[in-house]
């Protein structure tokens, strides 16, 4: 009997338990789509995250309301995944530092970013200033009204790097009411990383002894000296120098004396002299830092603890990848006359050597001359601008001017007075001074016309104008090495471009019986003008349609009317029209059609009749995309590009390639800087490239992307993309 009792209380366990079982399973199937419906919870005081495959990004607040303060303690948090890595404000080699917009918040009157101590890293001689893991930056937000709500509506635009960097831009938003509340679950954390703010340095037990600049030993550059008394003592002290535009700093060299003294000194590179010029340094120990703003009027000798410890000479830096770059710029110059953005202007060159048949040598030479001094002249005035766009902190890159509605109205006019000339509608007649100037040169020289003189100079710089929409071999890596330097590495670097280009003139100048062996200048030449006019015309109206996606059609159509009336003007008899006429037609373009109406939408006049569908790009994107296992094809182009037109017509839109674009597994993104846009500026800046055509590749077999070379072949795109495709 109790064996019976004993089996059935088990058998009625195990029914309970399958029916306890059951019900367990009815109710996770049943709760499973109302919890997969619930948004995530986010805690008080927090935004809700912005992830991305390399981390996240939100808003932080240490309370949970305004509780009637005037300045609320906010942080920016970034939790990064792997080897990802974002920027102090001062990145150092490369990188640059997170920026916060707060269009559409409400109550807010101002928002300060904090920097806590950052950390310092190398790769390959590189050194790069920021943080990796994760990061809280400190901001202080003032209010408007305290007895109001605050809403926060951020906008946050930064570069996170690994293997390789990425542009990223995320939205954020939280509300924070204006009763009283108490402090949030991350008042600790954003405690600790106010705490680790550098500033006087008292909190940390840090004072400054001495700030000063020194001579290198060998009288080489200059360098910062920064003598620190720490209790308690440092133990891994880093310092970081700002300093003037263009100025770098080497890692410190750290020399520790008594009473908790430490010297470090880091010397400088791309500037002659450091005194007179406000230095911000910034010395950190972990979490502990002190930061110091000051201007040093002179030079001292270096600190007893400094020879004391025989500090590294100064190295004397390897000169050959400087001297390669010069290189790789005069045969980029060079190979830039053979581009097809030089095509239009060869009129002008064809028309300037059959004019110098059965002409003297010293004439021939003077004139050749004239036209490599404007070649190189006009490299050296948009080198001299690229160093101000960059001093003014915006973006830079070659032929980025193209991209200015005013610029491309000066060039049609330009152009199209070019072609009235040709075709002998006008003469311009020079200045007196300036014929003088010319003659004196000339006359020199052994030549006999100065306005041809000048007219060859014109020539020179009117074709590295046209010439600046292409990016020749070999001349993309050579710009980028000088944009991403100093002053004067900028300006040397566009000299040897311009020697470059000029380099066919200067060979014809050194043997003049080239151009003067050439059939004398006759009636023959009168239907040569009409047909080169026509070639410049043309060239005009290319012009006016990259026109069209800056200000719209109806801006173009108006410049291009204009421009017609001002041919008409030229061609009436003389009396017939005033003389005036025609300058205030041409006039009448700038201010009226380039500078005072908006540009056009780029996403309203994209119209794409490509077989294949492309897409914008999105960089943040690809990452994914690979992993899922497809390969992203980037191009990133512009209507002014006529070398990004050649390679698309010649290349991607043919076979064999534009089948194996059309694939299933291959993701077609294109990034159009037809108009200035700052992402595109910075995925081009993350390849080390500041001009178009530009084209990567990515996929399993190269998730860093490969970039191509300027001009495509059919044959280095499957490369590419079998490279890319490879598992």
């Amino acid at each position: 009997m109790g064996g019976d009792r004993s089996g059935g209380m088990g058998t009625t366990l195990a029914a309970v338990w399958l029916m306890l079982s059951c019900l367990a399973a009815v109710m996770g199937i049943v709760a499973a789509p109302a919890a997969a419906q619930l948004p995530e919870w986010t805690p008080p005081g927090a935004s809700p995250w912005a992830e991305t495959p390399e981390g996240r990004v939100r808003l932080i607040s240490a309370t949970t309301a305004l509780g009637g303060r005037e300045t609320v303690r906010l942080g920016l948090q970034f939790d990064m995944v792997d080897e990802w890595k974002v920027y102090w404000r001062a990145p150092g080699d490369a990188g640059y530092p997170p920026t916060i917009t707060w269009d559409g918040s409400h109550n807010l009157a101002d928002a300060t970013l904090r920097w806590p101590a950052p950390e310092r890293f190398s790769v390959q001689g590189i050194q790069t200033i920021g943080y990796k893991d994760g990061v809280i930056y400190p901001l202080r937000a003032k209010v408007n009204d305290p007895g109001q709500a605050l809403r926060l509506a951020a906008r946050v635009d930064y570069l996170t790097c690994a293997d390789v960097c990425i542009p990223r831009s995320v939205a954020l938003t939280m509300d924070l009411p204006a009763g009283p509340g108490g402090p949030t679950t991350h008042a600790h954390d954003l405690n600790r990383f106010e705490t680790a703010v550098p500033g006087a340095g008292a909190t940390h037990g840090l004072s400054l002894d001495r700030l000063s600049v020194i001579e290198a030993a060998a009288g080489g550059a200059p360098a910062v000296e920064v003598v620190v008394r720490a209790d308690p003592p440092l133990r891994a002290p880093d310092v970081f120098v700002e300093g003037p535009e263009g100025a770098w700093f080497e890692s410190p060299g750290v020399a520790r004396g008594d009473e908790g003294r430490v010297v470090l000194w880091s010397r400088a590179g791309g500037v002659d002299t450091l005194t007179g010029v406000p230095l911000t340094v910034t010395v950190v120990d972990g979490a502990r830092g002190l930061e110091v703003t000051r201007t040093v009027d002179a030079v001292t000798a270096p600190h007893p603890l400094v020879a004391a410890a025989q500090g590294p000479e100064p190295a004397v830096e390897d000169a050959s990848p400087w001297l390669t770059m010069i290189g790789l710029a005069v045969v980029g110059g060079l190979i830039l006359n053979l581009m097809p953005c030089v095509l239009p202007v060869l009129s002008l060159k064809v028309l300037g050597v059959m004019g110098h048949g059965g002409a003297s040598p010293a004439r021939a030479r003077a004139s050749f001359l004239m036209s490599a001094a404007g070649i190189v002249a006009s490299f050296l005035a948009l080198g001299g601008a690229a160093i101000a766009v960059k001093a003014a902190g915006l973006a830079v890159g070659w032929g980025i001017q193209f991209q200015q509605p005013v610029f491309l109205v000066v060039m049609v006019v330009l152009l199209t007075l070019f072609a009235a000339n040709l075709w002998g509608l006008f003469e311009v007649g020079l200045p007196h001074w300036l014929t003088g100037v010319a003659d004196r040169g000339v006359t020199r020289a052994g030549g006999d016309d100065p306005g041809s003189a000048w007219g060859a100079f014109a020539t020179g710089a009117f074709a590295t104008l046209l010439a600046t929409p292409c990016s020749a071999p070999f001349l993309g890596t050579a710009v980028g090495f000088a944009l991403a330097r100093g002053p004067l590495d900028i300006l040397a670097i566009f000299l040897a471009l311009g020697v470059g280009m000029a380099l066919p003139y200067l060979l014809v100048a050194a043997r003049p019986g080239l151009a003067t062996r050439l059939p004398r200048p006759g009636r023959w030449m009168l239907g040569l003008k009409a047909v080169l006019g026509a070639a410049l015309a043309g060239t005009a109206a290319w012009l006016l349609t990259v026109l069209v996606a800056q200000v719209g059609a109806g801006a173009a159509l108006a410049v291009g009317g204009l421009m017609v009336l001002m041919v008409g003007a030229l061609a009436l008899p003389k009396g017939r029209a005033p003389a005036a006429l025609a300058p205030a037609l041409a006039a009448l373009a700038l201010p009226a059609w380039a500078g005072l109406l908006p540009r056009a939408d780029p996403a309203a006049a994209t119209v794409s009749d490509d077989a294949v569908v492309w897409r914008s790009l999105e960089p943040g994107a690809i990452p994914a995309l690979v992993a899922e296992g497809r390969t992203v094809f980037v191009d990133v182009t512009a209507d002014w590009c006529v070398t990004c037109i050649v390679n698309k017509r010649a290349v991607l839109d043919q076979e064999p390639v534009a089948s194996r674009l059309s694939s299933e597994d291959m993701v077609l993104m294109r990034g159009d800087w037809t108009t200035p846009d700052t992402a595109i500026a910075a995925y081009l800046s993350g390849f080390g490239r500041y001009g178009i055509p530009f084209n990567a590749v990515y996929g399993a077999g190269a998730p860093e992307g490969v970039p191509l070379p300027e001009l495509l072949t059919s044959g280095v795109v499957l490369e590419a993309i079998a490279t890319a495709s490879a598992r």
